[in-house]
C-alpha cells in the first residue's frame, strides 16, 4: 500500500504575524551545546553521531517531528517515507559495528516527488494520475544517496509537473500536494518547480535536499528561500526514473544552507549510469578515480588571481525587470568578489537581444516532452490509469475533478500537442541547433570563451534562461534580502507575495561545463566573506529540536 498525502494527517500550526524571529543559537543536548536544526550543518551532524551525543533515529524522529509541526501551513512534504526510522536504526547499527559507508551516513535527506523511488512512497510529480504508479527500481539519484548511506526521509511537493502544465497556475501548487508557501514572508511564493525542496531546506526540516531544474526550477527556489542551490551540468546527474520535462535540459542537484553541505551531497549524486546515457560525456566516467573532490573544492582563497565576468548586457535589457534592492547588492557583491583578489571583466552574451524574440527553445522542451514522458510511463511496472502519452495525460488532468481544470490550465501541453513533432522529427535539429547557438556562442560558454574568465556572475533572478539552453552549470548562494520596509507584490494569479519584507535573493556563478569544482569554489569564498544567510531569520520556524527527541529518549 501506498502512503497517504502527509498534508491530510499532520496538526495545524498558528500562522504567526511576526516577520522576524531572533535567531536561535542552539539548544543543550547531555549537557552539550548543539546548533538548531536550521543552522546545523552536515560536519555538525556527523560530529554528533561520532560521539554519540544523539542517534540517526532520534534525527529522523526531530526532522519527521518538525515536519508535523509545520506541514499543515506550508504544504512542503507531500509524504514521508515509512520505512525512515527502520533504515536510521540500520545506520546506527552500522556505525556501532564500525561502519560508516561516507559522509551522508544516517543522515536525512529530503527529494523531490518526481524523483522515483522503489519502496512505498509515490512519484506524482504532483499529479493524482500516478498516484500508485510503481517503477521497477530505485531512480538512479535515490539509489546513490542510498548507497552513500543517506536516509531519504520524504518527499516534497512540487510546482505540477516541474511547472509545464499551465499558463496560470502558481509556483509552489499541485492537486496531489497542495499549495506550498515559503517562510520568510507570510503567504511568501516559494518559487518553482523545486518549491518544497527549497522552503524544507530553508528552515531545517533535513540536511538538505534534492530538486530538479530545466530552466531555474533548483536556482529559483534556492534564490527565494536564502539557500545554497546547485545546478549540475546536464549528464553529471543521471535523470533515470525522474519524471522528466527535458533531455536535454533536465538536472538534479542540491539544495541545501550552505555550499559545502551542497557540496557533499552533490559528491554522492555525481557519476555515470548505465541507464543514462548522457552521463557517459562526464570527462571522467571512464575513470571515477579522477572524480573532483567537491568538497575539498571548498576553498576560502579560490577566487584570488581568477578572472570573473559579469554579463552586464543582460542586466541592461532585463535589469528594468530587476528591482533596485537586486541590483544594489549585485554591484556590491561584485565589488567584494573583486576584493577577494578577482579581476572583473565584462562578459557579455552577444546573443542575448536576439533570443529576446525567439521562440526555439519553447519548440524544443515541448518536443523532447512529447517523447520523454512516454518514455518515463512506459518504464512503469504499475500504471494505475493506463496513461501511455501526453495527450492521454491530458485528457485524464482535464476530467479529475481534484486537478483543478479549467482553474489551473492545460496551455502548456495543448502547445506541445498543437506542435504535433517530437524530438525524433527532422524539424527538432535545426531548433535545437538555434538554443546551442544562444546558450553557447552568443550566451555563456562564448562569454566565457572570448573573455578567458572563470565564472560569470548575474543576480540569480536573471541567472537561469541562457545556462539552460546549453545544459551548463550554475551555483547561486544567498546574497541578501528585500529591505524591511519594502511594498508587497502579489504573482500573477494573486495569491502569493512575489516580493515583501526580508525576502531573500541571491547571487549566480554560472560556468563552463563540467566546472562545478571552480564554482563551489568560488560560491564558498564569496559566502565565507559576506554570510548573507545569517542576516534575517525566516518568520515560521519549527520550535521541536533535537534535544527534545534525546531528552524524552
Amino acid at each position: 500500500m501506498r502512503t497517504t498525502i502527509v498534508t491530510a494527517l499532520l496538526g495545524a500550526v498558528s500562522l504567526v504575524s511576526s516577520i522576524t524571529v531572533p535567531p536561535y543559537t542552539g539548544t543543550i543536548i547531555k549537557g552539550q551545546q548543539f546548533p538548531s536544526l536550521i543552522d546545523v550543518t552536515l560536519e555538525d551532524l556527523s560530529t554528533g553521531l561520532e560521539s554519540g551525543l544523539f542517534t540517526s533515529v532520534d534525527l529522523v524522529t526531530a526532522y519527521m517531528d518538525r515536519i508535523n509541526e509545520i506541514n499543515s501551513t506550508l504544504h512542503l512534504v507531500t509524504e514521508l517515507n515509512p520505512d525512515a526510522l527502520s533504515i536510521a536504526s540500520q545506520a546506527d547499527a552500522m556505525r556501532a559495528n564500525g561502519t560508516v559507508v561516507g559522509p551522508l551516513h544516517g543522515i536525512p535527506i529530503l527529494i523531490k516527488n518526481n524523483i522515483a523511488t522503489a519502496d512505498a512512497m509515490n512519484n506524482t510529480a504532483g499529479s493524482f494520475s500516478l498516484v500508485g504508479s510503481e517503477v521497477p527500481r530505485d531512480s538512479t539519484m535515490a539509489a546513490n544517496l542510498r548507497k552513500a548511506g543517506a536516509v531519504i526521509l520524504g518527499k516534497t511537493n512540487l510546482s505540477q509537473w516541474a511547472n509545464y502544465r499551465s499558463d496560470n497556475s502558481s509556483n509552489g501548487w499541485s492537486a496531489y500536494g497542495g499549495q506550498t508557501y515559503a517562510a520568510y514572508y507570510p503567504g511568501q511564493d516559494p518559487s518553482g518547480s523545486s518549491s518544497g525542496s527549497g522552503v524544507a531546506s530553508s528552515i531545517g526540516l533535513s540536511l538538505a535536499a534534492l530538486g530538479t531544474e530545466t530552466s531555474g526550477s533548483i536556482l529559483s527556489p534556492s534564490d527565494v528561500n536564502n539557500l545554497v542551490g546547485i545546478k549540475p551540468t546536464v549528464g553529471l546527474t543521471s535523470r533515470y526514473l525522474v519524471i522528466p520535462i527535458s533531455e536535454h535540459q533536465d538536472t538534479i542537484g542540491p539544495m541545501a544552507r550552505t555550499v559545502k553541505d551542497a557540496a557533499y551531497v552533490l559528491q554522492a549524486l555525481a557519476g555515470p549510469d548505465q541507464y543514462d546515457n548522457y552521463t557517459s560525456a562526464i570527462p571522467w566516467a571512464n575513470d571515477t578515480s579522477a572524480k573532483p573532490d567537491y568538497v575539498a573544492a571548498c576553498d576560502y582563497n579560490s577566487l584570488a588571481g581568477k578572472r570573473i565576468g559579469v554579463a552586464r548586457n543582460v542586466l541592461e535589457i532585463w535589469g528594468r525587470y530587476t528591482d533596485a534592492p537586486v541590483l544594489d547588492a549585485f554591484e556590491e557583491a561584485v565589488s567584494q568578489i573583486e576584493a577577494a583578489g578577482a579581476t572583473i571583466v565584462d562578459a557579455n552574451f552577444t546573443a542575448f537581444e536576439a533570443w529576446q524574440e525567439d521562440g526555439n527553445g519553447t519548440l524544443v522542451l515541448q518536443a523532447d516532452f512529447l517523447s520523454n514522458l512516454a518514455n518515463y510511463l512506459s518504464e512503469l511496472t504499475e500504471n494505475p490509469y493506463g496513461i501511455e502519452n501526453l495527450a492521454e495525460e491530458r485528457n485524464f488532468t482535464q476530467s479529475f475533478p481534484a486537478e483543478a481544470y479549467p482553474s489551473r490550465d492545460t496551455a502548456v501541453w495543448d502547445s506541445a500537442l498543437e506542435q504535433g513533432w517530437n524530438n525524433t522529427s527532422p524539424k527538432f535539429w535545426p531548433a535545437y541547433q538555434q538554443n546551442l547557438y544562444y546558450g553557447g556562442e552568443g550566451g555563456i560558454l562564448g562569454a566565457l570563451a572570448r573573455t578567458n574568465t572563470s565564472a560569470v556572475l548575474l543576480p540569480t533572478q536573471l541567472s537561469p534562461s541562457i545556462p539552460a539552453l546549453v545544459g551548463s552549470p550554475v551555483i547561486t548562494v544567498p546574497m541578501g534580502f528585500y529591505p524591511a520596509n519594502w511594498t508587497v507584490t502579489m504573482n500573477a494569479r494573486g495569491n502569493l507575495v512575489s516580493t515583501g519584507p526580508h525576502v531573500p535573493f541571491g547571487l549566480s556563478f554560472m560556468g563552463a561545463k563540467w566546472s562545478e569544482a571552480d564554482l563551489i569554489g568560488f560560491a564558498y569564498a564569496y559566502e565565507q566573506r559576506t554570510r548573507h544567510r545569517e542576516e534575517v531569520q525566516p518568520y515560521l520556524v519549527p520550535n521541536i529540536e533535537l534535544a527534545d527527541v534525546v531528552g524524552a529518549s
